[in-house]
């Protein structure tokens, strides 16, 4: 309903600081303030455990690296229809994926360009990401089972990322200096 904002939370203790892990499913009693920009969240309450996520370290890092993506790309004051949606499903599909979900990134950053509006055809990305053409014109084409799939290196799978980000930057008009992606790079090597 807000877009993206900044919110006050009053009183979070160390038991709820669980809450605001990367890309958990909150809901909130928001009150606005007449004296500020802020935003106050009461009445915190988490949606979906994500035991599927905060059980799992490779989950994990795709999480931060999300978060930090969707933090870059989308600025402050902006709500974009369906975006809410869109990655609610996909945290949830993550959370629930237990094997070959290695590429999801990829396909989440394929999607997100989407969601944002670009809608890109395999040819819009082709003068950024050169020599992985075939493998990004795959992406866009297979089915998400499909596109989890498709082999790849973990030194491909992070120039390809880098390459899609360089994309979005493209089309957002902003740096998106994404400094998980060298968690992702380690892990996935």
């Amino acid at each position: 309903d807000y877009g993206r904002r900044s919110f006050l939370v009053r009183g979070a203790g160390k038991k709820q600081m669980a809450l605001f892990l990367p890309l958990n499913i909150l809901e909130a009693e928001v009150v606005e303030s007449s004296r500020s920009n802020l935003y106050t969240a009461r009445n915190l309450v988490s949606v979906c455990p994500l035991l599927g996520i905060r059980n799992n370290i490779l989950k994990n890092s795709v999480t931060m690296f999300i978060s930090e993506v969707l933090f870059r790309a989308i600025k402050e004051g902006t709500a974009e229809q369906g975006l809410y949606e869109w990655c609610r499903k996909n945290i949830i599909l993550l959370d629930a994926i237990e094997t070959d979900f290695n590429n999801f990134h990829l396909r989440f950053l394929l999607e997100l360009a989407v969601t944002l509006g670009f809608s890109p055809e395999s040819r819009d990305l082709m003068p950024f990401v050169g020599d992985h053409y075939p493998i990004v014109e795959a992406f866009m084409q297979k089915s998400f089972a499909e596109s989890m799939l498709i082999p790849l290196n973990g030194a491909t799978r992070n120039e390809i990322a880098e390459e899609i980000l360089r994309y979005i930057e493209f089309h957002t008009e902003s740096a998106i200096n994404v400094n998980s992606l060298k968690v992702l790079r380690e892990l996935f090597a």
